[in-house]
């Protein structure tokens, strides 16, 4: 038997981190089922076997690989040199072509967040592929694409078992860590370390970091407009100064049956309000919709998209409070909200204690998503996100003056 020499630790940590995530992929991709979580985790497992192939190829181009033992027929080391010329190809092309998949679809608009962390961008340019047929081929391609890694696989493996068992022993136990592998052959210690990892790292970073390189980019923001400039018909004099600091406006609903909640980070609010004089009472509300944050980064990515608040369009949400009533438990007003170009209107009820010179508000009033455009494109049905969205205000005041 010949002894071959072993491939270098980095070499194989990465054969096996990449082999790991390709199985564990396969199996995910059969077995997602409409699950967000798994969705989420397929593309950012694609993602990361992305970037951990760019390192494995720029270290294999600097550190050659171990021959392969003299014993092996020259057809099985061509088929051999064949199958990882395949297995390279493939570990760009699935995840390219997922991450294609993902930027061209035009029913489901969705945002990827790696490991619920870091915003990912869409591929620019590629909108002409964003239709039924286009996204159909490239969903196919990818699909396909599997099928074939599925068979480079069972040859890889078959090979390295058949040569291991046969005079060219050693050729499994190469890849193998500790001491698990073969004997090795003195040979140049390992180079390029900050190559291979520095330009997978920085490939990384300026793809989802780099400002302005990707149009559309999930973690893009609109710049807001100034509170209450769409509308000066409806301005009020306000008798309160709102304290925002310890104020808030919230919202909360529920996504695959799980509640989720945010809040608005910029708004403004023109208030007039006496207890005595309810008929002359009346309050306007502006909204910064691209400062909504929730309780998850992929939904926080979510409400900035096209078909959720889309700030880059429509940067202010309004809303109208008229009609205040005294009632048992409190008050109510009438709540004109507008977003985006469909307005609504619903009960808004609070409760307010006044002292002073300063007042306590709270209040809550609940909208449905349909009525008001939101998220239609992807789930008008409800069938992920619940229709109902409460919004709740709290407000601390002072009078004016």
């Amino acid at each position: 038997m010949t002894a071959t020499s072993r491939y270098s630790a980095v070499a194989i940590v990465l054969h096996w981190l990449i082999a790991a995530g390709i199985l564990f992929m396969i199996w995910l991709g059969w077995n997602m089922d409409d699950n967000e979580f798994r969705f989420q985790l397929h593309k950012s497992i694609g993602i990361t076997i992305l970037m951990l192939t760019v390192a494995r190829i720029i270290w294999r181009l600097m550190n050659p690989v171990p021959p392969l033992p003299a014993g092996m027929k020259h057809h099985e080391k061509a088929l051999s040199r064949f199958v990882h010329f395949m297995f390279y190809a493939l570990m760009l092309l699935m995840p390219l072509t997922g991450w294609l998949v993902v930027s061209t679809s035009y029913d489901f608009d969705i945002p990827t967040v790696i490991f619920g962390a870091v915003s990912w961008p869409d591929i620019p340019g590629v909108g002409f592929l964003s239709n039924e047929l286009g996204h159909s081929i490239i969903l196919n391609v990818h699909s396909k694409l599997a099928w074939v890694l599925i068979g480079l696989l069972a040859l890889h493996v078959l090979g390295a078992l058949k040569h291991e068992v046969t005079a060219e022993a050693g050729v499994l136990k190469r890849m193998l860590p500790g001491i698990f592998g073969s004997p090795d052959r003195p040979r140049p210690p390992p180079q390029g370390y900050f190559l291979a990892f520095g330009t997978a790292i920085a490939l990384f970073v300026i793809i989802a970091f780099g400002p302005g390189l990707f149009t559309g980019s999930s973690s893009s923001q609109a710049t807001p407009a100034s509170p209450g400039e769409e509308v000066t018909a409806n301005q009020v004099e306000p008798n309160w100064d709102v304290d925002y600091e310890a104020s808030s406006i919230a919202f909360s609903g529920t996504h695959e049956g799980n509640r989720y909640s945010g809040e608005f980070s910029d708004w403004s609010a023109e208030i007039f309000f006496d207890p005595d004089n309810l008929d002359r009472a009346r309050a306007r509300v502006s909204v910064q919709t691209s400062t909504a944050t929730a309780n998850k980064k992929l939904y926080t990515d979510s409400l900035k998209s096209p078909e959720w608040f889309d700030p880059s369009g429509h940067p202010a949400a309004t809303v109208d409070l008229t009609g205040f009533r005294k009632t048992e438990d409190g008050y109510t007003a009438n709540a004109a909200i507008t977003i985006k170009d469909s307005t609504v209107n619903v009960p808004f009820t609070f409760d307010l204690q006044i002292d002073g010179e300063t007042a306590n508000m709270q209040g809550e009033a609940t909208v449905q998503r349909g009525p008001l455009d939101l998220g239609q494109k992807s789930d008008p049905g409800g069938e992920w996100v619940g229709e109902d969205v409460l919004i709740e205000v709290g407000v601390t005041a002072s009078r004016t003056g």
